[in-house]
């Protein structure tokens, strides 16, 4: 084993600890109540893992992407709420890292990260754009002494009340149609709620709306623009990590469907059990999410260093998709491996519940409109030269 295996190996054994001790043992009351998971994230602080993706020229551990995404299908097989937390975290982590452009607040920022596992979470939704995170309506505002300030309403913050500092995207001045990403303390920011929070599913991620206020010097916008941004590390790494966050879930779905059918071989040996075809059903369509999810990475991995490569019309079309599908096919696991244990998988007081599941791979669709990445994906296939 290399250095960097070790590394990893490591890290992913931490994390899959913190993920059966910690984040199973209070994923149902995390969702019973739409609570913040505070237990798994004190047990991720402590193990240093907010800081995983931070290169070790910064302090941080430099910890692989295909490791973090890992940690993320050990998550979501626990608690899909916890996972889904870490992954928009990372996020904006590899955004920073990938796009500081040596900017030394920013460097000192990611060393600051390290020592203080500071969370955060993105403000990239807002009234008024469709849903279209690259058309702020908010702008940055300057004001005296190198400091700006801003106003943005957003539909949903996830975990906005428990991060330390917010990422957001807003449009560079008034008069500007040029967009920019600012990192805003928590010291520098007043969220004024503007919504409850009791969804479906998902409901740790704790993602009410707010008016976003703050006023933050000059430096704490990141120099590389939106657009690069956007499409170089956001919106790749967005679906990569948000599909083994499904593929997590279902996975554990299957898991618990299976338990349930050698449960009732056990019960009746030598007898046919008839939710055992079932179960190949469901193996079939967690196989095809498999595959995906996995080819994605290795595409990814093929490409992050690529800037030329990360522009083009196919990897948008390829990372669209894998949004797609996966949020697609997952609740398609939950469901059909419902459909095995049947109604000790729909009580939620069984070892074979999969409510909690279902619901939760319900959000996948919603969370950037697949309607939405479906126009975009017909706007590129008439002109994509490759796909």
């Amino acid at each position: 084993m290399t250095v960097d295996t070790d590394r990893d190996a490591a890290f992913l054994a931490g994390i899959a600890q913190i993920a059966d001790e910690i984040a199973a043992a209070n994923a149902d009351d995390v969702d019973r109540n739409a609570r913040f998971p505070q237990e798994t994230f004190a047990a991720l602080r402590e193990q240093r893992a907010l800081s995983a993706l931070v290169p070790a020229e910064y302090g941080g551990a430099g910890v692989s992407f295909d490791a973090v995404a890992q940690a993320c299908f050990e998550l979501g097989r626990r608690c899909g709420a916890s996972a889904m937390v870490y992954a928009m975290h990372q996020i904006q982590v590899a955004t920073i890292v990938r796009h500081l452009d040596g900017s030394p607040w920013f460097e000192d920022y990611l060393r600051d990260l390290v020592v203080s596992q500071r969370l955060i979470a993105s403000v990239t939704s807002e009234v008024g754009t469709g849903g279209d995170m690259s058309r702020s309506v908010a702008a940055l505002t300057p004001g005296d002494g190198g400091m700006a300030s801003f106003e943005k309403q957003a539909p949903t913050v996830s975990y906005g009340a428990y991060a330390d500092d917010l990422l957001v995207t807003l449009r560079a001045h008034p008069d500007a149609d040029a967009q920019v990403l600012v990192l805003a303390a928590k010291d520098q920011t007043t969220l004024e709620p503007t919504g409850t929070w009791d969804p479906l599913g998902m409901r740790g991620t704790c993602s009410p709306g707010y008016v976003v206020r703050a006023t933050v010097p000059t430096e704490q916008v990141l120099g590389q623009p939106f657009p690069a941004i956007s499409t170089e590390s956001m919106v790749p790494i967005s679906h990569l990590l948000w599909s083994h966050i499904w593929l997590g879930i279902a996975t554990d779905a299957f898991d618990r469907a299976r338990a349930f059918v050698r449960a009732a071989a056990k019960r009746a040996p030598g007898q046919p059990v008839p939710a055992a075809v079932k179960l190949s059903h469901v193996m079939t369509q967690l196989s095809l999410l498999r595959a995906e999810v996995h080819s994605s990475l290795d595409m990814w991995n093929g490409a992050a260093d690529d800037r030329e490569k990360l522009s083009t019309m196919a990897f948008a079309l390829r990372m669209n998709n894998l949004k797609l599908a996966a949020s697609e096919q997952a609740p398609v696991v939950c469901q059909q491996a419902m459909g095995v244990c049947g109604i000790v998988g729909f009580k939620n007081d069984t070892p074979f519940s999969i409510g909690r599941h279902l619901r939760d791979s319900m959000s996948a669709s919603l969370m950037v409109a697949n309607e939405r990445i479906h126009q975009t994906n017909a706007q590129l296939l008439l002109i994509a030269k490759e796909v």
